[in-house]
């Protein structure tokens, strides 16, 4: 493999369509009473594409320095693990991308306020940063949160609330109602689904290494948690759209629950390597959830 493609599938591009469901989703809820010009949405998408490769790049460098991607892994064979690219090359990557979402943010920012001298703009620019610290520091760092068991309030945090609202925030300057937190809900369950189906599959190579909700509380119970986190984010979003019916259009998401349905019942009957399935199943279902969820408003 070329240091080229090593560079692209460690960007592990697949995880994209999960980063970008809230911002979709928030944004398009947001378009319904505001208006957003072309750049401040192609700045709010790339900002969001650049903080989920960071987070990316950043969880296989700390998996591999802590020995946690080794050949027992069950889930694949990242490109340091291969040999293909270095610590160093790692770690210049992480730069890079560092300094993107940082620019890019900023230039979401003042494409939104015009400003960066008020609150609003202030506000949004600290989030920013706390979204760049956690992508980073889930595994690296003395003290990665992904390593003590904490990582799925952060995935509810930074891909539920964080993603939705924010992104609403961006275009509308205000949130507008407290029942956004429903829809930013619904997706952070989804979104822990996806950490909880991955700490499943990898029960046996993270046991010697970090502490995962799976590993405390057994398979079993693991599995009866990512049906609550799915059950959880379907009365979420429900209640959301009976609280802020217009159309019957607002039920356009109905479409993927049978796509759920096929998810859970996949992490029912495999473990190991066989979840692997399950994963992009999950993510790419979640997207096109958020984008129904969204549209249907706009119908």
């Amino acid at each position: 493999m070329s240091k080229f493609k090593a560079v692209v599938f460690s960007m592990r591009l697949r995880t994209l369509p999960l980063s970008l469901a809230g911002v979709v989703l928030g944004l398009i809820l947001a378009l319904r009473q505001h208006a957003a010009t072309p750049g401040l949405i192609v700045w709010l998408l790339l900002t969001t594409v650049c903080l989920q490769i960071l987070s990316n790049l950043s969880n296989e460098l700390g998996d591999y320095l802590r020995g946690t991607d080794g050949s027992q892994r069950e889930g694949p064979q990242y490109s340091l693990a291969q040999g293909t690219l270095d610590v160093k090359d790692f770690k210049r990557l992480i730069a890079v991308f560092a300094g993107l979402c940082c620019l890019f943010g900023a230039a979401m920012v003042w494409a939104s306020f015009g400003t960066f001298l008020a609150w609003q703009p202030a506000l949004l620019l600290l989030l920013g940063a706390a979204a760049i610290w956690a992508a980073m520091h889930y595994t690296l760092g003395k003290n990665p949160y992904g390593y003590c068991g904490l990582g799925d309030i952060f995935v509810f945090l930074f891909f539920g609330l964080v993603s939705v609202m924010g992104a609403y925030f961006v275009v509308a300057h205000t949130l507008d109602s407290p029942l956004l937190l429903l829809p930013a809900s619904a997706i952070g369950c989804f979104s822990v689904g996806v950490l909880n189906v991955n700490n499943i599959r990898d029960m046996e190579s993270d046991a010697e290494h970090r502490v995962t909700i799976p590993l405390k509380i057994g398979s079993r119970k693991a599995k009866i948690y990512q049906t609550s986190l799915i059950v959880t984010a379907w009365i979420c979003i429900l209640a959301f759209t009976l609280a802020s019916y217009t159309s019957g259009w607002n039920f356009l998401y109905l479409a993927t629950l049978p796509l759920y349905a096929l998810h859970l019942n996949m992490v029912w009957k495999r473990d190991g390597k066989n979840l692997d399935p399950a994963l992009p199943l999950l993510v790419i279902t979640t997207f096109v959830f958020a984008l129904l969820a969204g549209i249907g408003y706009l119908m």
